[in-house]
Parts: structure tokens; C-alpha cells; sequence
């Protein structure tokens, strides 16, 4: 049988293991309103509806899920995203901020055509980790140690008493505009 390297680790994933191990949590924004992005798109408030349904994490838009979306909504700034990275090597990556870049994948639903392509209304499919997003500002902003299960309690996570940075990232702040 062949063994062939997942589509989201690196070949050079190996080496950053040693310095992070488990899963990891992060919160950032996955798309930023009224600001273009690299090819010339537009996503405006509103254009997530009323109410944003949960979508599969992944590593590039392609293959398995890589984590799942603890918590999806938009916002004043953009579409916030809070979720946990359980592929060690991404997880890695993200903890040590090799990987900051957030994207979703998505359908159009209504648009407009002027100077950007204005994405008005939108059906979200999926949310991704990306090593360089689309919209610049899409970005992790905020990574914590995911909760381990606590020694004796089955099905128990140390989320009962979360550490201060786990705290941040379920603030409703994100990084300055």
C-alpha cells in the first residue's frame, strides 16, 4: 500500500510537531465587508443573511474536514469565525502562526457588476484555512490550546474554567480595523 502525504501537511510539518502538540483554537475573521478582495470581489453586509449555518472546516477549499466551526456569524466588520484545527501538523502551523489565512467558499446568490463585483446575497458552503487568502484581511487573529479532556471525567474538558486566552477568543472584539 501506498502512503500518500495529506493534502494539508507540509513537508516540513515533522520538524514543527516538537514545538506544539494537539489540537489548537482559533478565532479570526473569514471575510471582511466592503473591502475588495485580490480578484476584484466585493462581499457586502447582509449578504449572509439572517442567519449563518455551521460549514465544514478545511485546509485550502479540497478534501476532509481538518477541525470543525465552534461558532459562525457576521458581524459589523465581517463574517467571525471560532473553531478548532485537529490535524496535528495544521494545527501546528496555525499555533505558531505559520498559517494565519482564513477563507469560506461559497455560492452566489444575487450580485452586481460595476467597478467589483458586488456579492449581495451568498449561500456559504465552507470555511477554510489558507496560506494566502483572497481577501488580505481574512486572518486568524486570536489561537489558544484546545481544552484536553480532564484525567477521570469521562467526556469532561477543561472548558469549565477556561484559561484567559481561551476567554479572548470568544469575545465579540476582533483585532483593530
Amino acid at each position: 500500500m501506498v502512503r500518500r502525504p495529506r493534502p494539508w501537511a507540509p513537508a516540513f510539518a515533522g520538524e514543527q510537531e516538537k514545538a506544539w502538540s494537539g489540537p489548537v483554537r482559533f478565532a479570526g475573521y473569514a471575510a471582511v465587508f466592503d473591502a475588495p478582495d485580490r480578484g476584484g470581489d466585493v462581499i457586502r453586509s447582509g449578504a449572509f443573511g439572517d442567519a449563518v449555518r455551521r460549514v465544514p472546516l478545511l485546509w485550502q477549499h479540497r478534501g476532509q474536514p481538518v477541525g470543525v466551526i465552534e461558532a459562525i456569524g457576521a458581524d459589523a466588520r465581517g463574517l467571525r469565525v471560532t473553531g478548532r484545527v485537529d490535524a496535528p501538523e495544521l494545527a501546528t502551523l496555525v499555533a505558531t502562526g505559520a498559517v494565519s489565512g482564513l477563507s469560506f467558499g461559497y455560492r452566489t446568490v444575487k450580485a452586481r457588476q460595476g467597478r467589483w463585483r458586488e456579492i449581495m446575497a451568498l449561500e456559504l458552503c465552507e470555511v477554510s484555512l489558507v496560506a494566502r487568502p483572497m481577501q488580505p484581511h481574512a486572518r486568524v487573529h486570536a489561537v489558544a490550546a484546545a481544552p484536553r479532556p480532564m484525567p477521570g471525567r469521562m467526556g469532561s474538558t477543561a472548558q469549565h474554567h477556561p484559561s484567559s486566552a481561551t476567554r479572548s477568543l470568544n469575545a465579540d472584539s476582533g483585532p483593530p480595523p
